[in-house]
């Protein structure tokens, strides 16, 4: 059977649950529960930061975990770390910023590339480079507003993507300007948080993309 290529996993989840889970701080030791807590309800784009403990061998475990989501890391700052980011299993690479030599060396290797922007410049710098789509950050900065305006201007189809404060009760307004999907940080996940917690907050979220009620957890 083959498997599906990084960009085919981004569309499948873009179309389906276009969630990126942010998993900063994340150990080796508890990727594959806190894995388990996000991707059995339904996300499929996982990010581990760069600055987290020993990142690249849970980008590693996790992806041989769960082989149909996309894996990858965050906070890459350089092409030196997007082709680790590639030998360690990982297929997305995510950024704060817009570095053209990160997403060339992305799209050399055959990964998704979402590089933070935030001004119109930086958008079409990262859409010529080849970014797959754009990640605008850090969202508490800009607005729905922000967003509309950015889409009117940029290729149609540009998947743009806030990140930055997004929780389950603000989604809809960035979603009815255009966005979408979202990076969710530390409303899903954050040090300390056990698995269980996750697990409620990833199906929040989803009840929140699918305008549903998520049902209680009993205790």
């Amino acid at each position: 059977m083959n498997r599906m290529t990084p960009l085919e996993k981004f569309t499948g989840a873009m179309h389906t649950l276009p969630l990126v889970a942010i998993l900063r701080g994340l150990t080796p030791g508890e990727a594959a529960a806190i894995g388990d807590a996000i991707v059995q309800p339904g996300f499929r784009l996982l990010e581990v930061p760069l600055n987290s403990p020993d990142p690249y061998a849970s980008i590693a475990s996790m992806r041989d975990r769960f082989p149909d989501a996309l894996v990858g890391a965050g906070t890459v700052l350089d092409a030196r770390r997007v082709r680790e980011v590639h030998a360690a299993g990982g297929e997305l690479i995510v950024s704060p910023n817009f570095d053209a030599d990160v997403v060339r060396e992305a799209v050399n290797l055959g990964m998704v590339c979402l590089p933070g922007v935030m001004t119109p410049t930086e958008a079409f710098g990262a859409v010529a480079a080849g970014a797959t789509g754009l990640k605008l950050f850090p969202a508490e900065l800009a607005s729905p507003a922000v967003v509309k305006a950015l889409l009117a201007v940029l290729p149609k189809g540009t998947p743009l993507m806030p990140v930055g404060g997004i929780t389950p009760h603000n989604m809809a307004e960035w979603r009815a300007a255009g966005a979408v999907g979202f990076g969710i940080g530390s409303a899903l996940y954050k040090p300390g948080k056990s698995a269980v917690a996750v697990r409620e907050s990833a199906l929040e979220f989803i009840a929140a993309h699918e305008g549903t009620t998520p049902i209680p957890h009993v205790r």
